[in-house]
């Protein structure tokens, strides 16, 4: 695994899409070997004030296989990210590079794993600051105590396994919600074991395990907005590629269901559309997809683009919470831009 700070080089061009230039950021390792190329595209003035012009894509770690959910670790200022073919969670600090922090990090189990995608998935901290993990291949999500056993917060829901829980975000009121996609499977959508739906739960404080919906073909990313209003998920299904919006409730259900944002234009096959995203502290969208990271404003608009040329699958806020560090294909990634995160 080669891990490295990144410096950057920045080749601005001129590209007249919605009539806003772009910037073409190649980032190079000190070695010499090529990062990556990814271009900033402006498709609206307000996107400037958001990621400023000159931002610099920096690729921090790589030699990986596929990583997912990053998370900012406050205590320890480092970032914890999945690779989930490898069951592993790694950890990246500044000047220190990356070192693996948690093994079977989604599944326990002794006999080899059927599957693909044995390992964590998305990751978030609780208000206490433990760590809580979608577990793929134990069909969990868990929080991992201080010595180093699990916690297990859902697992069944009436009298079925959940699948492979994708990604969660804690409400402020110390509920927790995710996404329950079959990609952690042997088979996915075709596997005898999966459960019934692929469904959006809710964990209460008091560990009630409630199902908020349950029409969702691939449910995947999952953020809240600012205010906690609204709840965004993001659907991978190629029928439906997209960001989707619903309303809160005060008891913390969701009605109002509305696609936010059409993805199409990025879906690529088999199931590759919109992945983990976040919402920043104005209720802009940061969605990873195929290719790089789109920007949503919250009355819908399509602001910018952050083409890493890569897949990418989830975003995270860190440091002080204006740096954005991104997971795509194999490598990590950070971006330290203007605007920072809803609640950090």
């Amino acid at each position: 695994m080669k891990t490295s700070r990144a410096w950057a080089i920045i080749i601005v061009n001129v590209a007249w899409l919605g009539l806003l230039p772009c910037a073409t950021i190649w980032a190079q390792s000190p070695m010499g070997e090529p990062a990556g190329v990814a271009t900033i595209v402006r498709h609206d003035p307000r996107f400037d004030v958001l990621v400023p012009k000159g931002a610099k894509l920096e690729k921090i770690a790589d030699g990986f296989t596929w990583v997912e959910g990053p998370v900012w670790d406050k205590k320890e200022q480092a970032l914890l990210f999945s690779d989930i073919p490898a069951n592993t969670v790694y950890q990246w600090k500044e000047g220190k590079g990356t070192k693996p922090f948690l093994n079977a990090s989604g599944y326990s189990g002794t006999v080899p794993f059927a599957g693909k995608e044995p390992g964590s998935n998305g990751l978030t901290f609780d208000a206490h600051g433990r760590l809580v993990l979608c577990k793929h291949g134990d069909r969990q999500i868990a929080r991992l105590e201080a010595g180093g056993t699990f916690t297990v917060l859902a697992a069944r829901f009436n009298g079925h396994r959940i699948n492979s829980p994708n990604d969660l975000v804690f409400k402020s009121n110390g509920d927790l919600y995710f996404t329950d996609p079959p990609f952690g499977l042997s088979k996915a959508f075709d596997d005898p074991d999966k459960a019934p739906v692929q469904g959006v739960y809710r964990v209460s404080r008091a560990g009630k395990l409630t199902l908020l919906i349950a029409d969702i073909k691939a449910p995947n990313g999952i953020a809240f907005s600012p205010d906690e209003k609204t709840l965004y998920v993001s659907d991978v299904n190629p029928k439906r590629a997209a960001w989707l919006a619903y309303d809160v409730k005060p008891d913390g259900t969701v009605t109002n269901a509305r696609v936010f944002f059409d993805a199409t234009r990025w879906r690529k096959d088999p199931f590759f559309g919109p992945d983990g995203f976040k919402v920043d502290q104005n209720g802009n969208l940061f969605g990873a997809r195929p290719g790089g990271i789109s920007v949503i404003a919250p009355d819908g608009t399509h602001l910018g683009d952050i083409e890493t040329g890569q897949p990418t699958s989830n975003v995270a806020w860190g440091e002080d919470g204006h740096t954005l560090f991104i997971t795509g294909g194999s490598s990590v990634y950070l971006l330290r831009v203007t605007t920072g995160a809803s609640r950090f």
